[in-house]
């Protein structure tokens, strides 16, 4: 018979493992930041879920606009800062937002449509961008890529000195 502890510490192991995405009813985007920049109007009203690290955040007259080093998503659609960067994009969000609310390092989950491009100049040369309108956004917590599951399990026998 196995003992009601280690049943209790391999189901909240395998609960931890099942994180649910951030927008649970949106699929993965088809195409990456990269791809829609090279034809963004070919892709004009796609549903998109992109994620990935706020480089700038600018307030215009009537929208704010973030510009965001995209990432790939895992099943939860957390960006993985470990993989190569898949281009970049900006979300448009209705009005003024605080840019303290958006700082430049965090990371962040949009789901939205494309609404054109935005060209930008990165030193030297001017790029175009694909836009995101937002439908929903989410902004990860600063130690969200350390995070860990608060379960764990452990076999052996330690001594603690203080």
């Amino acid at each position: 018979m196995v003992p009601c502890r280690l049943l209790a510490a391999v189901a909240s192991l395998a609960l931890a493992a099942c994180a649910s995405p951030v927008f649970k009813d949106a699929a993965p985007a088809a195409v990456s930041p990269a791809e829609v920049a090279l034809q963004p109007g070919r892709h004009e009203g796609a549903a998109v879920v992109w994620g990935g690290k706020i480089l700038d955040v600018r307030n215009l007259a009537e929208t704010t606009e973030i510009q965001v080093a995209a990432y790939p998503l895992d099943r939860s659609q957390r960006p993985q800062q470990t993989a190569p960067i898949q281009g970049r994009f900006i979300v448009l969000l209705p009005g003024f937002a605080e840019p303290l609310d958006f700082p430049p390092g965090r990371f962040i989950t949009v789901r939205g449509h494309i609404d054109g491009s935005r060209l930008r100049r990165i030193g030297d040369a001017d790029r175009e961008y694909p836009a995101v309108r937002r439908d929903e956004l989410h902004v990860w917590p600063v130690n969200f890529p350390r995070e860990r599951s608060r379960a764990s399990f452990g076999v052996g026998i330690g001594v603690g000195i203080r």
